[in-house]
């Protein structure tokens, strides 16, 4: 199966969230079929096949999640940073400051969902590829 040291190996080649889909691609040839990124410190949880699972440490302090979710902004942060405007930190910053727990990206479906502290579902986007 595949390591988280891969992965970061992957993940170092992103410089914004222009480059995403060139990460998707690569750490699914890995065999990473899903994995979910808590903003609060950017752990993440990693799944592959026949319940594989393997976990990154966290990458920063604890940042504060707001209770309140702003979608709308939340939405212009998201563009901003897929334009190559912010980096991976000011996109976590961005997203707790508008409520956004977690993402969850699905490699078969190509897509991320964000949710809010309660579980609800925020917003679903498509990954290219």
């Amino acid at each position: 199966m595949f390591t988280v040291e891969q992965i970061e190996n992957a993940h170092s080649k992103v410089q914004s969230g222009a480059d995403f889909p060139n990460y998707i691609q690569e750490i699914k040839k890995l065999g990473v079929k899903s994995f979910e990124t808590w903003v609060k410190d950017s752990h993440t949880e990693y799944f592959g096949e026949n319940g594989f699972t393997t976990n990154s440490q966290p990458k920063y302090d604890d940042l504060l999640i707001e209770n309140q979710t702003d979608k709308d902004k939340f939405s212009q942060q998201l563009k901003s940073h897929q334009r190559g405007e912010t980096d991976y930190i000011k996109f976590c910053k961005d997203c707790a400051e508008t409520g956004i727990e977690k993402w969850i990206v699905d490699l078969d479906k190509f897509s991320c969902t964000y949710y809010d502290k309660a579980g609800n579902e925020i917003l679903v986007e498509e990954i290219p590829h």
